[in-house]
């Protein structure tokens, strides 16, 4: 560290000769380069920026404290910076309440009072009861850091299992509370990672890896998943082995039982979509697993049983899904009964309430929900507000109530109670928010991709905006893993809209908004169809009047980094405004870290085929940066302890941009500490980086606001 003082000086005195409006005239801070190179299908392929892999090293401890300290003195001069920031707070200062669900006979929900770092879970013996705090994460740590990664509650109500997370990581340590007197078990289940934690007698299951090597915890790759079987009052060392697979180490399992225990339901995959399910009868003395569906092609979800047949949601047989009854004893697919067949729109999800089934849908991305009998009669639709998502629907088979949340861009998350027996719902609770929704409108928009594909669009923006081509647009996507983007309320997006913002999210191909022919038609080698969408989305913006590329911002996190790099890589000339936040940007390595070999069912990868690795390269945000090209103003964000998409890519994709990029546009890194992939961030942090990243949009794009 002993020359990060020179630096940090020498940036200060590069900002202060820089020009006052939104470009960058000063020096990066120089990353050295090595020698590296890989060869791929007799094809060599330089990795000058391999050290930055090394997530212990000084080296990249003193790179990222350098680039910290000059993003931080661009965004200290950006004059509404810190208005910007005021305001966040002021509107994040509202309470918020979760959906409220039962068990053992009383309710349990979430409650975050405004600007509480983490969200505290209360108790009532009734719902004219007084709310009792049952957990309290704030009190794990002073800044919010260590945070509530999940919980589970025991069926009889006398235990909570909860998973601590520190500093933003995936890995979770369990620790169990007795609910009576909230004295705490000496129980501790370490090293933990992608699982639940599912009650079974007097213990729970859950998933979990070796622990890692000596500085392997954040980057190393995970393999060898296990269940594993706890009783309370014993050690971990004599926790029971359940499942595992000695000779796949890149399999994941999940294990989950049914509502009355009766069922243990293992769940394994090998990537992001796609499963096989084992199931185990506890009621049959020595029961063995038996495998009720192959994997890996389809997904299958065990929704509960009816009389010893088990409720199973799937896309077997039926891209937009259906609902199946499998009888353990006779699983073929021939055997399978049909409970509610697959529709004209994808089946989002299933849940059991009452006497009924509550099979929620996507049309063209907004929710609608159906009451089905067990048979599989419709019994009536479901009335909601408005066009939006309908979130967290929770009820039990033995009930006569339900609970659930809906929102929608310009509607604050509210919580509904559902009366099973007049099928009526009334409002639980309100987000009281300092802003008028009614000043704004919510408009669906359908464009052609490149390839002629009808793509949706929403469009969110005050009443009355004019189409003069000038407005300042904020384009957000996605695109992959099955996953939907639908509407939902976001705080930190308010103030761009508050000054004349359009925000845009984009229904992109890869996603699980049409079924399985949608997600499929973006993967792999037909990824470059979510890119075309996406750029397709932006000039029809154009075209249309709305906005022009000066005005254009584009963001996506995760796989919506990937989206955000390779974009702008290809088509520079777009955007001014770029934001990959935790993005998966070197399409080479990306499987050799942590989970990432779990996505190679979207991605491929560059050692299976030589063709494979072509179409990577071709699209790979780090390996597609050319020399002296004007790329738009770039911010890219990720976190020290993200252990799911590590940070180097970030540090890699940033370098070479730094090194061959021209221009006034600044492109910078914000790298967060104690900080992860997403899950746990504390509010304080949020709102941080919610400041951050809109005032760098918002001063780039050649706004003015009037905070």
């Amino acid at each position: 560290m002993k020359n990060l003082l020179i630096i940090s000086l020498m940036i200060g005195l590069m900002m202060m000769l820089s020009c006052e409006n939104s470009g960058f005239d000063g020096e990066y801070p120089e990353t050295k380069k090595s020698d590296v190179v890989d060869v791929y299908f007799e094809t060599e392929v330089s990795d000058p920026y391999r050290w930055l892999e090394d997530d212990n090293s000084e080296e990249t401890a003193e790179w990222v404290a350098a680039q910290n300290a000059i993003t931080q003195d661009y965004l200290n001069r950006i004059p509404f910076r810190d208005a910007l920031r005021n305001r966040l707070e002021t509107i994040w200062n509202y309470p918020r309440i979760g959906v409220p669900f039962k068990k053992g006979g009383k309710y349990f929900y979430f409650k975050n009072d405004g600007l509480q770092n983490q969200s505290v879970l209360y108790m009532q013996t009734s719902l004219d009861a007084e709310p009792e705090v049952l957990l309290d994460p704030n009190s794990f740590s002073d800044d919010g850091t260590i945070a509530l990664s999940n919980m589970s509650l025991s069926n009889n109500g006398q235990f909570l299992a909860y998973g601590i997370s520190r500093g933003g990581s995936d890995w979770t340590e369990i620790v169990i509370m007795q609910i009576e007197d909230r004295s705490m078990l000496s129980d501790t289940v370490k090293w933990v990672k992608f699982s639940g934690i599912s009650w079974f007698e007097n213990g729970f299951y859950y998933s979990s890896y070796d622990p890692p090597k000596p500085g392997e915890a954040l980057s190393g790759a995970n393999s060898f998943h296990k269940i594993y079987y706890h009783e309370l009052g014993t050690p971990q060392s004599a926790d029971q082995l359940i499942f595992q697979d000695t000779e796949n180490p890149q399999r994941n399992f999940y294990a989950g039982l049914t509502d009355d225990e009766r069922f243990l339901i293992v769940s394994e995959s090998e990537s992001t979509s796609g499963n096989a399910l084992y199931v185990k009868d506890n009621s049959l003395p020595n029961a063995g697993f038996v495998k009720i569906a192959a994997g890996f092609t389809y997904d299958y979800s065990v929704v509960d049983h009816l009389d010893g047949k088990l409720l199973v949601k799937t896309n077997d047989d039926a891209p937009m899904q259906r609902l199946v009854l499998i009888d353990p004893a006779n699983p073929a697919n021939e055997n399978w009964q049909t409970i509610i067949p697959e529709k004209e729109h994808v089946m989002r999800s299933v849940g059991l309430a009452g006497d009924f089934i509550l099979a929620q849908y996507l049309e063209d991305a907004n929710s609608q929900a159906y009451f089905y009998d067990y048979e599989g009669n419709l019994i009536q639709k479901m009335e909601l507000p408005t066009l939006g998502t309908l979130t967290g629907f929770r009820g039990e088979k033995d009930d006569s109530e339900a609970f659930y949340g809906f929102t929608s861009f310009t509607f604050p998350s509210s919580v509904y109670r559902y009366d099973l027996a007049s099928h009526q719902s009334e409002v639980y609770t309100t987000s009281e928010v300092d802003f008028n929704p009614e000043d704004y409108e919510t408009h669906q928009i359908f464009f052609n991709s490149k390839d002629g594909e009808r793509v949706p669009m929403f469009l969110v923006h005050k009443k009355g905006l004019k189409l003069n081509g000038t407005n300042p647009v904020l384009l957000y996507g996605y695109g992959g893993f099955n996953s939907s983007l639908t509407p939902s309320f976001s705080i930190s997006r308010l103030p761009f809209l508050e000054q004349g913002g359009v925000y845009v999210t984009v229904n992109l191909r890869g996603g699980g908004e049409y079924g399985v022919k949608w997600h499929e038609a973006g993967t792999k080698l037909q990824k470059q169809n979510v890119f075309d969408d996406f750029i397709a989305a932006a000039e029809y913006l154009v075209e249309t009047k709305y906005t022009n590329p000066e005005k254009i911002a584009i963001l996506g996190g995760s796989n919506g980094g990937l989206l955000v790099g390779a974009v702008m890589t290809q088509r520079p000339d777009l955007f001014k405004v770029a934001i990959p936040i935790v993005g998966v940007l070197d399409m080479l390595r990306y499987q050799y870290f942590t989970i990432g070999w779990a996505w190679a069912r979207d991605y491929g990868t560059s050692e299976e085929s030589e063709e494979m690795f072509r179409y990577l390269l071709g699209y790979s945000p780090l390996h597609n940066v050319k020399e002296g090209v004007e790329y738009p103003a770039t911010l890219a964000i990720t976190a020290d302890h993200d252990d799911r998409v590590v940070p180097a890519h970030t540090f890699k994709f940033m370098s070479e941009l730094q090194a061959k990029h021209k221009g006034a546009n600044p492109v910078m890194v914000r790298i967060e500490t104690q900080a992860g992939h997403g899950a746990g961030k504390p509010t304080s942090k949020m709102i941080d980086e919610s400041a951050d990243m809109y005032s760098f949009i918002m001063y780039n794009l050649g706004m003015k606001p009037g905070f």
